[in-house]
């Protein structure tokens, strides 16, 4: 099996990112409650939140400032609020 990572990201409105992996799960994270430390905390801004942006080599997510977020912890963030959502 291949390793995880995102095909695409889109940056939304109210610190969510529209998310296609290359396992052909799609969906919108909530990243509001996970902008803490101090590389994150700057994500605050939604100027810079909107800068999100697939980085060709990582295969993730990254914004303007060096922040990036793994893959798997993306999926699992899904994951999760899929669940709680249902």
């Amino acid at each position: 099996m291949p390793f995880l990572h995102t095909l695409s990201i889109e940056p939304r409105e109210a610190y969510r990112l529209q998310v296609t992996f290359n396992n052909g799960v799609s969906g919108e994270i909530d990243l509001s409650n996970e902008l803490w430390g101090e590389v994150f905390e700057p994500l605050k801004d939604p100027q810079l939140f909107k800068t999100a942006h697939q980085h060709p080599e990582l295969g993730t997510v990254t914004w303007a400032n060096g922040a990036d977020l793994a893959p798997e912890y993306l999926f699992e963030l899904l994951q999760r609020q899929a669940k709680e959502a249902a």
